[in-house]
């Protein structure tokens, strides 16, 4: 009987430790940004409409409002971790940041790494080239030979490969405006990315510098995303756009800055 009693208490004393571990993982990150009282942010350099330096030196763009509204609501502060595009998700995955706030598809493939938030908006991929060139149309731009500028690591470089199977594909690393650089500079004859972001994009160089072609290449979610070891993190980042779903602050933020170009006047 008294071995019977000392098994039982070996087994209760291991049960109590196996909870207690459990509780301590499940405290999460959410846990840290509260204690810490900072919620850190991986954006890119410079990304317009969603993250980028403004003419006044200031760090805007969709990303960061809504990002600093979920630091408000949180009741701490927020700090921005600059990344060019590949770096973003080692930055989250190494735990620099919390979370990342891009316009970033969530893949099957990204999707192994990182978990997504729900979708807080859609975007497709969009073909652009110089204005005055020999490129007017998709159809010009899939010509055997042709030089297709897309960003490393980005759901463009993937998929431009099917959409333009004749022309060479070209990567560049980082983010921003490299891609117009390039079909400007006449590295590249066309380029392809996210349709908010080339607009953006194009609107800081002379009017009429580039053809966008009207034709959307895909259509794609863009989310935010946390480790896998955050998923009370990703709970609250569901509810938040939920709630900003709801109450009109979501639409307000996209109407602004992806959905029109009120914003340039004052960025």
């Amino acid at each position: 009987m008294t071995r019977l009693n000392l098994l039982m208490a070996t087994a209760m004393l291991a049960l109590i430790g196996q909870t207690a571990a459990t509780t301590q993982v499940e405290a999460g990150t959410l846990e840290d940004i509260i204690a810490r009282g900072e919620l850190r942010v991986a954006v890119q350099t410079q990304g317009p409409p969603f993250s980028f330096m403004d003419k006044n030196g200031n760090r805007t763009g969709s990303a960061i409002e809504l990002t600093t509204l979920m630091a408000e609501e949180m009741g701490v502060k927020v700090t921005y971790l600059d990344f060019d595009w590949d770096g973003l998700l080692p930055a989250l995955m190494s735990g620099k940041a919390d979370i990342l706030a891009a316009d970033m598809t969530p893949t099957l493939a990204r999707a192994t790494k990182v978990a997504f938030t729900k979708p807080f908006m859609y975007v497709g991929a969009v073909a652009f080239a110089k204005a005055d060139g020999a490129f007017k149309s998709v159809e010009d731009c899939k010509k055997a030979g042709t030089t297709i500028a897309v960003l490393l690591g980005s759901t463009g470089e993937k998929l431009a490969p099917s959409v333009f199977p004749e022309a060479e594909i070209k990567s560049f690393k980082g983010g921003g405006t490299l891609l117009l650089d390039a079909v400007a500079g006449g590295q590249a004859d066309c380029g392809m990315n996210d349709s908010s972001a080339v607009a953006a994009q194009a609107a800081s160089y002379e009017a009429g510098t580039f053809t966008i072609f009207p034709e959307m290449l895909s259509k794609e979610p863009l989310a935010y995303a946390v480790r896998y070891d955050s998923m009370d993190l990703l709970t609250w980042a569901n509810l938040f756009i939920d709630n900003t779903g709801l109450d009109g602050r979501l639409q307000a933020n996209l109407d602004y800055w992806v959905n029109s170009d009120k914003w340039k006047a004052e960025h």
